[in-house]
């Protein structure tokens, strides 16, 4: 019997990754912490995703320049030394923006394969409001990237129509959370409000009027919510000082706790003792907060902002409320405090969810995917999709 000569092409190779963040895992909100996510993935296969900050610590301002030049130093290093490295460069508005302008045009001059990542609550917004000349480079930006990635499909109207990236070049992906109950059962836990003990409300967030926390404050100090037997932790970073006197002036304070930024076990201890996950937010792209509350069985009161209208449905796996209503807010988390039956069906329908397409392992497939499609042209020589302004 003769051999055939057909040779089999050998598998590619997984792609290696370094992702370009402000603050890197650290002090990235909610893009460092789904960073984070990715990296500690890599011990259940064979990834390689490494994390570069671009800012530094948002409030020290001097080193910023510094840390960016590292940043820039190391994307000319990888050209040298590992030249098909995909780099991936996750942008929001403001002085993201700036940085992210100066590192792609540095991986298009370097010939560098190179995704760009819209994270930004209303990228189009901030767009807007810039003066012509960065309009233009700006454009340029996205169109002259190998693949723009978006949170949801208002972000990818927003590449296409404002930025001019073609459809072909955008890919929509959710974010998500690792399943803090892996290995146990996927029984959301028992619910923690008996007739003594308070329904544990949480946040979590950056502290601010963009989040909702002033209408939170005035929320649970509504009459309606008085009466009621809860208590309340708002967790992130942000002028905790000034919402703790509010909290006071609103008569809140003993049952309101303010503790600041906690990390990614913190979070979880937090959620793991809680029932219901509450943010009043004006702006989104995905919240990472909603996410960890559908991953932690817990009720989730929300508004309709960026992408959580493709992931979530009212009454059923969450509690919409409008943006920047105050009565609306209370009679929500009043309705779940009263009746913990329906708490507990919203609570586990979003634990389904969360567990049918919101799971890291999923994310993370898809991830790699879309690293392997720009590596594969890169590696050969394909006709490229970059656009010019």
């Amino acid at each position: 019997m003769r051999k055939s000569n057909h040779k089999h092409p050998k598998p590619m190779p997984e792609p290696s990754v370094r992702h370009y963040v402000a603050g890197g895992t650290e002090h990235g909100g909610g893009i460092g912490r789904l960073i984070g996510y990715i990296l500690a993935s890599q011990s259940k296969g064979p990834h390689d995703h490494r994390v570069t900050d671009t800012r530094g610590v948002r409030w020290d301002k001097l080193r910023s320049p510094p840390v960016l030049w590292t940043a820039m130093a190391l994307m000319l290093k990888d050209r040298l030394l590992a030249p098909s490295r995909v780099h991936h460069l996750h942008i929001a508005g403001r002085g993201s923006t700036m940085r992210k302008l100066i590192l792609g045009g540095l991986a298009r001059s370097l010939g560098c394969t190179h995704v760009l990542h819209l994270h930004d609550y209303d990228y189009a917004a901030d767009f807007l409001r810039r003066p012509n000349w960065q309009r233009r480079a700006i454009r340029t930006l996205f169109r002259g990237a190998d693949r723009v990635i978006v949170l949801g499909e208002r972000d990818r109207s927003t590449a296409m129509d404002l930025l001019g990236v073609p459809p072909r070049s955008i890919g929509v992906l959710h974010n998500a959370v690792p399943d803090p109950q892996r290995g146990a059962s996927d029984d959301i836990p028992p619910d923690s409000a008996t007739a003594n003990a308070p329904v544990h409300i949480v946040f979590l967030g950056q502290l601010g009027p963009r989040k909702g926390v002033p209408e939170l404050l005035e929320a649970l100090a509504q009459p309606s919510m008085q009466s009621l037997n809860w208590s309340a932790v708002l967790a992130g970073d942000g002028p905790v000082d000034h919402y703790t006197a509010e909290a006071a002036r609103l008569g809140v304070s003993d049952r309101v706790t303010l503790p600041g930024w906690l990390s990614s076990a913190q979070t979880r201890a937090l959620c793991q003792s809680s029932d219901i996950l509450v943010l009043p937010s004006h702006g989104e792209g995905m919240a990472m907060a909603v996410l960890e509350g559908l991953a932690h069985g817990l009720a989730v009161v929300t508004t309709r902002v960026g992408a959580h209208e493709e992931i979530l449905r009212d009454d059923e796996t969450c509690l919409f409320v409008p943006v920047g209503d105050v009565s609306a807010l209370a009679s929500a988390l009043s309705e779940l405090i009263c009746n913990p039956e329906k708490r507990m069906k919203i609570a586990q329908a979003g634990r389904e969810q969360y567990l049918n397409a919101l799971s890291i392992e999923a994310y993370v497939g898809k991830l790699d995917a879309l690293h392997k499609s720009v590596s594969k042209g890169a590696l050969q020589g394909a006709p490229t999709q970059r656009g010019t302004a």
